[in-house]
């Protein structure tokens, strides 16, 4: 139990002192921050504690992936190190280990658009530390291109940056952290906590059960436009913890154009994401004859708990993601995604069809400048094919009632995230479910949530 609170015990200790110093302690170079050219260290820590609780509510029966129709409350926790080392001219390691323990409400089951993005479903509750990630970085001036300084961040380091230029990650990474961002809504640590509206929900992106995968990302940046693209891995059963390196047969491929506009001086961006995945995953209709046979084996693959033999499961989606600043304190912004909905759902969650809509207002109007209050709703949806197996008693690695009343599940969620100091911010968040899990004979379900985010 020492060893997986270490991580924890040392990031702590961080907030006792300044970044400056605890890198001139690492590494003895005292003149960190001084100089842009001579940052060749990055180090940065966050933890998050966020704990959710919701009443009881009526359903007219429940399955084994259901939300609890009892009140039930839980708590989730995570804490990060961020190192990065320069290595030569352009080119940085990093390495993130991480700590996360607690569990998600029922399990991190009973919605697709579940509740605490900040939660994985490995169902271990205990404080567990590992590898979150760790990737070599490349980046390449294009011609033309104009140096712009970088501050030290969370994997950034501090120095020029040309404006115009082409980046190279290999290793192991999130890839919802370098696809589909979004600064009114991206990060659960500060921002909405739901699922869906972190990200795309229809985005069934590549990753293991805690949110990772491994793989390559390419980066074309200019000023005022963006291309990414990526090859990687993914999970060798639902929702699983072990990747599949049978490549020529399982993998996954994202692509993403950014552009970038101001509008009398505010800034505003669309990006339009598409994706194709080669995975195991049965086709829904294979597994609803299977059921009507009275075979559960493929019930058993599609939940997670089977590993599949049989390669052959395409998942293909199309996104929409789009922000506008209005004034100095006030944003909006949208996104919209599809997947094709005839095989499985196999990493992120069980959404086939998603849109959502909101807005995010500063405090600068009533004197917290540094507050934000953010509202947004969401409506996500799934296909034909998963309905019918939903209503045959199939149950995915989130969802599965036992049957199905189908209606679009609706999310809205409101947060207010009070800074009390440079380092330490309060939320308060708000979440209304009709329809859980597309289910309209559950719910609806009010979820209430405290969340404290030490950022270093």
């Amino acid at each position: 139990m020492h060893r997986s609170i270490a991580p924890l015990l040392f990031l702590l200790a961080l907030a006792g002192t300044s970044q400056a110093q605890v890198v001139s302690r690492l590494i003895g170079n005292d003149r960190l921050g001084k100089k842009d050219s001579v940052a060749n260290w990055t180090i940065h820590g966050q933890m998050t504690a966020v704990y959710q609780y919701h009443p009881s509510f009526e359903a007219t029966y429940s399955g084994s992936n259901s939300l609890s129709t009892h009140s039930e409350g839980d708590m989730s926790l995570t804490a990060t190190i961020f190192l990065g080392r320069k290595l030569w001219k352009g080119a940085v390691l990093f390495i993130n280990p991480e700590l996360a323990g607690g569990q998600g409400l029922s399990h991190t089951t009973g919605m697709a658009g579940f509740p605490n993005g900040e939660i994985y479903r490995v169902g271990n509750p205990t404080p567990t530390p590992f590898i979150a990630r760790a990737y070599f970085q490349q980046t390449i001036a294009l011609n033309g291109a104009t140096d712009e300084l970088q501050t030290s961040d969370i994997n950034q380091l501090a120095g020029k940056l040309p404006d115009k230029r082409i980046i190279l990650r290999v290793g192991k990474f999130c890839i919802s952290d370098l696809f589909d961002h979004n600064t009114f809504n991206h990060d659960a640590r500060s921002q909405f906590l739901n699922w869906s509206l972190m990200a795309h929900g229809a985005w069934d992106f590549p990753a293991d059960v805690r949110g990772y995968t491994e793989g390559a990302v390419f980066e074309l940046i200019t000023p005022k436009w963006e291309i990414r693209a990526a090859g990687v891995t993914v999970p060798t059963t639902a929702n699983g913890s072990k990747f599949d390196w049978q490549l020529c047969k399982a993998n996954s491929e994202t692509i993403e154009g950014e552009k970038k506009w101001k509008v009398k001086g505010h800034a505003g961006s669309v990006r339009a994401t598409g994706y194709i995945s080669f995975t195991k995953a049965v086709k829904y209709r294979d597994a609803i004859n299977a059921i009507q046979h009275g075979d559960s084996s493929l019930n058993n693959i599609i939940s997670g708990a089977t590993e599949g033999t049989n390669y052959g499961g395409v998942k293909y989606g199309f996104c929409l993601n789009a922000e506008q600043e209005l004034t100095d304190y006030l944003g909006v912004f949208a996104r919209a995604s599809w997947n094709d909905g005839h095989s499985a759902s196999w990493a992120f969650t069980e959404i086939d069809n998603s849109f959502h809509l909101g807005m995010n207002m500063k405090g600068k109007l009533w004197k917290r400048p540094t507050d934000n209050w953010g509202l947004a709703e969401v409506v996500n949806g799934i296909s034909k094919d998963h309905q019918d197996y939903l209503s045959a008693g199939g149950k995915g690695f989130i969802i599965g009632d036992g049957h199905l009343n189908y209606g679009h599940e609706f999310v809205m969620e409101t947060y207010y995230r009070a800074q009390l100091a440079s380092f330490l911010s309060v939320s308060l968040d708000y979440q209304f479910c009709l329809n859980p899990a597309y289910n309209m004979d559950r719910g609806p379900v009010h979820i209430i949530a405290t969340r404290v985010h030490f950022d270093l």
